[in-house]
C-alpha cells in the first residue's frame, strides 16, 4: 500500500543463546495513523520498537520505515524519524534550552528552541536545570527533543510515564494534533487507558508474538460485557433467570455477557416485577484493559494446559 508508513512482515529478533524474543510479528501502519504496540513485559515490545527504529537488524522477516530498510538505510531514515526513549540521559547540569541547543546541532531542519518548549508545555522552565525538573517534566523535554527535527514517524516509548493528569492530557493534545498534521506515531504504553484514549488501531504481543490486533472497539469487542450490582440481603442469587448465567460473591453479583442490551432489559424486568432493588447497578462493555488482561489470562493459562499435557507423556 502506498500510504503504509511502517511496515513489518514476519518479523524476527533472535539473541545470543537461541533465546527468540520476536516471533513472526506482522503488521503495518498507515501515514497520519497512531499505533500502539501492547504487551506485558517480555512480550518483544522493545525489541520490535527497536528493529523499527533501525537499532538492530532482524534475525529474519523484513521491516521498512518509509519504504526504506531502517538499518541498512539508516541514514536516510533517521532525520525523518523522532525517538521518544525511555530515559533521555540529559546532562544535569545544562538547562533545559541549553539541552536543546545542543540536540539542534545533530538535528536536521530542527525548530527554534522556543518553538518546541512552547510545544510541550516547558517555555517556562526554559532556564531551569535538568537535574531541577520533575520526572514529568524530563518526559516533556524527551519529547520536545523527539519533535525538534519536524519528524514524518515518530517514536513514542512510554511517553507519560511520571507526569501528572494535567500533564498526560496535554500530551495527548498534542500528539492528536500532530497526528492530525499527518506525522505517523507508534506508541508503546503500559497506559491501557492512553493506548484507548490516543490509538486509532493496535496490536498486542505475548512472547514474542502478535495475538490481536485492531482497533481499540474492535478488540474490546471480543471480550464479554458485565453487568454489575447488589441482591438485597435475603434475595439470593439463585432467584435470577437462569439465562443470565450470574456468579455471585455474597450478595454482591456480576454477569458476563455478550448480549449487554438484551440481558439488561432481562434483568431490569425481573428486578420490576419481583419488586427487586439493584444497588450500585453498574453495566458497560469490557475496557481494552479487561480484554489485555484476559488475553494474557487466557494466553497463561494455555501454556500451562500444554505443559501439563507434555508432562504426562
Amino acid at each position: 500500500m502506498t500510504d503504509t508508513v511502517i511496515g513489518a512482515e514476519g518479523l524476527r529478533r533472535s539473541y545470543s543463546g537461541g533465546f527468540e524474543a520476536v516471533r513472526g510479528v506482522s503488521f503495518s501502519v498507515a501515514r497520519g495513523e497512531i499505533f500502539a504496540l501492547l504487551g506485558t513485559n517480555g512480550a518483544g515490545k522493545t525489541s520490535t520498537v527497536e528493529l523499527l527504529e533501525g537499532l538492530a537488524a532482524p534475525s529474519g522477516g523484513e521491516v521498512r520505515v518509509l519504504g526504506l530498510d531502517p538499518y541498512t538505510r539508516r541514514a536516510e531514515v533517521r532525520p525523518r524519524t523522532g525517538v521518544m526513549l525511555q530515559e533521555g540521559g540529559f546532562p544535569s547540569d545544562l538547562s533545559v534550552t541549553e539541552t536543546v541547543r545542543m540536540w539542534s546541532g545533530v538535528t536536521t531542519g530542527a525548530r527554534p528552541a522556543a518553538e518546541v518548549l512552547g510545544l510541550v508545555g516547558l517555555a517556562a522552565r526554559s532556564g531551569v536545570r535538568v537535574k531541577q525538573l520533575s520526572g514529568g517534566e524530563r518526559r516533556r523535554l524527551d519529547l520536545a527533543l523527539a519533535l525538534l527535527g519536524r519528524p514524518e514517524v515518530l517514536f513514542l516509548d512510554e511517553p507519560t510515564t511520571g507526569m501528572d493528569p494535567e500533564g498526560r492530557r496535554d500530551t495527548w493534545a498534542l500528539v492528536r494534533e500532530l497526528r492530525d498534521q499527518g506525522t505517523t506515531v507508534l506508541l508503546t504504553t503500559h497506559y491501557l487507558e492512553e493506548a484507548e484514549e490516543l490509538a486509532d488501531r493496535l496490536a498486542i504481543l505475548h512472547e514474542g508474538q502478535l495475538v490481536l490486533s485492531g482497533t481499540p472497539a474492535e478488540v474490546t469487542a471480543t471480550r464479554p460485557s458485565r453487568i454489575r450490582f447488589t441482591l438485597p440481603a435475603g434475595v439470593p442469587a439463585g432467584r435470577l433467570p437462569l439465562a443470565l448465567h450470574a456468579a455471585a460473591d455474597g450478595q454482591r453479583v456480576e454477569i458476563r455477557t455478550e448480549r449487554l442490551q438484551a440481558d439488561l432489559a432481562a434483568l431490569l424486568r425481573w428486578a420490576e416485577e419481583s419488586g427487586t432493588p439493584l444497588t450500585g447497578l453498574d453495566a458497560r462493555s469490557a475496557s481494552l484493559e479487561e480484554a489485555f488482561l484476559d488475553i494474557a489470562r487466557d494466553r497463561r493459562h494455555s501454556a500451562d494446559r500444554t505443559d501439563e499435557t507434555a508432562g504426562t507423556r
